[in-house]
């Protein structure tokens, strides 16, 4: 265990942040970090609600939600630009092309024209549109950031105002003549395309790798800051054939057998304990962290956590981006649901033959009344010792080098 731990701490740890701290990825991770603040105000939405449920006279928040959660896409298209142009050292495009990079994610979700009003899904501005506004702000970014190494007009004697305009207005030419091009008259849905990428899981949802990649795709791209919510076109079908099965197959006296349900994968909070990744585990290791500020930010957490709720810890642990912390995420997304399918293919844990949403109740309540069976509580207690020791040697590089910085800035406080 040293060895491996002195492994990631002197080898792995220094090559991810070799690659990491280049101009683009770095970019991609502030940007990521910028949004916090729109992600965790529809995560207080999303955890009032749970509380709602139970006392319905509360008022209804969830406009709050939608229009910061539920604009994330369209924010993080002026986001990534704006971060790109700032760590490429274009300070003064770094307003217009991220501004322009919001008109071209309104082009990518293809809206349509009726009768002068424009008519777009609104699901597509929101987590499912983060990929989009990803791909909005970096082809934006790179445009102008070709441009702006071309140094055009540099050396003319015509007015500084005019030099701006000119190098603001050629940009964005190109920036939204090949957006509208492309959608408009190519008829190209980028929003469709992305989907359409992913959709050779459906053929082989219900089967052992095509369950892995369902859980493990969706928490690969979360790490990077990309919301699992963008693969639901693709896995809703697969969870909902799974669970009209089961429940046909137990309304004729058969055993269910599709595992590959909503219900398992997240309702029951067995390979979503804590959310995507199992974070809970993690996010228990932050409370009794030698580092004050892990320790502050697991206090922070737990509370949305315990709800199986993880935006919080996942952007300000952080994990999103820290190679340190992706990895464990990225192995617990393989181990869980290879767990969870041979326990339930062995008749250990009954297969969720029940439509039950309440993916926010605690686990493992919410593991006994989906699956309804008490076996489910011994099966959360060996996950969670399992996402634990994963988590573990991990956290504990992260934490001393956490533990590090704290100590520099404690010293330059002091001779300061």
């Amino acid at each position: 265990m040293k060895k491996f731990m002195a492994w990631l701490s002197e080898v792995f740890a220094p090559k991810m942040r070799e690659i990491t701290g280049k101009p683009w990825i770095a970019a991609i991770s502030s940007a990521m970090q910028k949004i916090i603040p729109f992600i965790l105000t529809g995560s207080i939405i999303f955890f009032y609600n749970v509380i709602r449920s139970y006392v319905p006279w509360l008022p209804d928040l969830g406009k709050i939600a939608d229009y910061s959660f539920g604009l994330i896409g369209l924010i993080i298209a002026f986001m990534m630009t704006n971060q790109v142009m700032e760590k490429l050292k274009h300070p003064g495009y770094t307003i217009t092309a991220s501004l322009v990079a919001i008109s071209v994610f309104m082009t990518f979700i293809s809206p349509q024209f009726i009768d002068g009003n424009m008519v777009v899904e609104f699901g597509r501005f929101g987590p499912t549109g983060i990929l989009v506004g990803m791909i909005a702000g970096l082809c934006v970014a790179v445009i102008f950031n070709f441009y702006g190494n071309l140094r055009l007009l540099r050396d003319s004697n015509m007015p500084d105002f005019v030099i701006e305009w000119v190098n603001n207005i050629v940009p964005i030419l190109i920036c939204l003549g090949l957006a509208t091009t492309v959608v408009f008259y190519f008829n190209v849905d980028i929003f469709a395309v992305i989907l359409w990428l992913f959709s050779p899981l459906q053929s082989f949802g219900q089967t052992l790798p095509g369950f892995i990649l369902i859980c493990f795709i969706p928490a690969f791209f979360y790490s990077m800051g990309i919301s699992s919510w963008l693969f639901g076109a693709v896995t809703t079908p697969i969870f909902l054939a799974g669970i009209a099965g089961n429940i046909a197959a137990v309304q004729a006296g058969l055993p269910p057998t599709n595992i590959v349900t909503s219900e398992t994968v997240f309702v029951t909070a067995l390979i979503t304990m804590g959310g995507m990744g199992a974070t809970l585990a993690l996010n228990v290791m932050m409370l009794f962290s030698k580092s004050r500020n892990m320790q502050t930010i697991g206090r922070i957490c737990i509370g949305p956590s315990l709800f199986n709720i993880n935006e919080p810890v996942m952007f300000s642990g952080p994990v999103v981006m820290n190679p340190l912390l992706m990895l464990p995420m990225w192995i617990n997304a393989i181990v869980g649901p290879i767990v969870i399918w041979f326990v339930m293919r062995a008749g250990l844990l009954n297969i969720p033959a029940q439509l039950l949403q309440v993916g926010q109740i605690p686990a493992p309540i919410t593991s006994v009344l989906v699956t309804g069976d008490w076996r489910a509580v011994p099966v959360y207690i060996i996950l969670f010792a399992i996402y634990y020791f994963t988590w573990y040697p991990f956290f504990k590089v992260y934490e001393k080098e956490c533990l590090e910085k704290e100590a520099d800035l404690l010293e330059k406080n002091a001779n300061a």
